[in-house]
């Protein structure tokens, strides 16, 4: 994102991630990786990694943009699932840029919402993929009530990001219990509660919580991963884990360390849980 610091290069990344243990991985943000399916294939295969799943954020909520947004879902939808993917992650935008502040729905944008998402399952399973839609901090769903009603007023699945759900004040276990088996994909990570609360607040800017370091490996916040997890495994969740590690980095670190490091602890504390 601009204005976010340095953005390492993809083929490090992926080095790094196979290096870890990594099996897979999301596609991330636009351009960052092949939008080309035989291209992406063969250099996920290079480093012995598969694509699982693709994250976009489309303003469904303004019947005006509706065509065109869903429209952009469609190529998404085709480009991921030519290139093995199968969950299309699907957060509703606001039409702000960045994720400084989400905004609250009237009734009519609210059923315009739900009415685009439906169309928007239609088009993921068209493609043999599965629609979750993202909870996501400066999003038009971002809080509990939100979720809650989203939960009430449409079948839809999650993608249960634990991260941004702390950030927006609901409770992911709690999200996790109410979703009950409608979780299709999830994404790890950890939150520091004194900074969560302060972005809540409206104190601290979103990226510059995460400059400060607002998302932690895992086991090192507050979000109760480990209680997620179990709940999730006992309920048999068959879904992907993702670890995100969300960074706003200065200059380059070396080889094997920032995102990396941070990474490679919260893959050892998601391991120690299946142990």
């Amino acid at each position: 994102m601009p204005g976010w610091g340095v953005q390492l290069e993809a083929e490090r990344v992926l080095r790094e991630l196979r290096a870890l243990g990594f099996a897979a991985t999301e596609l991330g943000p636009p351009g960052f990786l092949p939008t080309d399916p035989a291209r992406l294939r063969a250099l996920l295969e290079t480093h012995g990694l598969r694509l699982v799943a693709a994250f976009a954020a489309a303003v469904l909520h303004e019947p005006a943009r509706r065509e065109a947004e869903l429209q952009a879902l469609r190529e998404t939808a085709r480009s991921l699932a030519a290139s093995g993917g199968e969950v299309l992650v699907l957060a509703a935008a606001t039409g702000q840029d960045g994720y400084e502040r989400g905004g609250e729905l009237d009734a009519a944008a609210w059923r315009a919402l739900l009415e685009a998402t439906s169309e928007a399952e239609r088009l993921a399973s068209a493609h043999g993929l599965t629609l979750a839609v993202h909870p996501h901090y400066g999003t038009a769903i971002e809080g509990a009530a939100q979720v809650a009603r989203l939960l009430d007023s449409s079948p839809v699945r999650l993608c249960l990001d634990v991260g941004h759900l702390a950030v927006g004040g609901a409770d992911p276990l709690e999200v996790a219990r109410r979703a009950n088996g409608r979780v299709a994909h999830v994404h790890l990570k950890d939150v520091e509660a004194g900074l969560a609360r302060r972005v809540r607040d409206r104190a601290l800017g979103y990226r510059d919580a995460v400059r400060a370091g607002l998302y932690t490996p895992l086991g090192k916040g507050s979000a109760r991963i480990a209680e997620i997890v179990r709940l999730l495994e006992d309920g048999g969740y068959e879904g992907w884990y993702v670890i995100e590690q969300d960074l706003v980095l200065d200059d380059v670190p070396p080889n094997g360390a920032g995102p990396s490091e941070d990474a490679a602890h919260s893959l050892d504390f998601l391991k120690g849980l299946a142990a």
